[in-house]
């Protein structure tokens, strides 16, 4: 009897449950081999190759080589991981976040630090998108410039 997973029904979310991590065991243990220097040394010199090494999709390796956080998530990979690809890259966690976000780094700063985006809005894909301009504890989301992705 497959299990009843009602937050399936949230738009843009993906929960890391059983089913994401056993989907994405190998692209986590890539990420995890990166806490290594002499990995990261060897992934930076040839990444195609060294992913090969591992016994990922085509899809999960496509999504690493494009640095597609999101494509990444979407093929069970969790964030705490995918964190590594990013240090190996010299991002920091808010650059990806933001890049994930398609935010400029600096409104995604400021987005978070007026409290983040609000809950209002587009809760359940049985309901249609209500109107992006939703209201955050600093102001609209319009109000914070590169917030709806467009450069400031």
């Amino acid at each position: 009897m497959p299990l009843d997973k009602p937050y399936r029904n949230i738009p843009g979310t993906t929960i890391f449950d059983a089913e994401q991590s056993r989907k994405g065991y190998w692209l986590n243990q890539f990420c995890m081999s990166l806490m290594k220097a002499d990995n990261r040394v060897r992934f930076k010199a040839d990444e195609r190759a060294y992913l090969d090494e591992w016994p990922m999709t085509d899809a999960q390796k496509a999504a690493v080589l494009a640095r597609d956080l999101n494509e990444c998530i979407r093929l069970g990979g969790n964030i705490y991981f995918l964190a590594k690809i990013g240090a190996t890259d010299g991002r920091t966690y808010q650059q990806m976040a933001a890049g994930m976000t398609g935010m400029t780094e600096a409104a995604y700063r400021d987005m978070m630090l007026a409290g983040g985006r609000s809950p209002d809005g587009h809760r359940h894909r049985e309901e249609p998108p209500q109107d992006s301009t939703h209201q955050q504890a600093g102001g609209t989301r319009k109000d914070v410039p590169g917030a709806d992705g467009d450069k400031p």
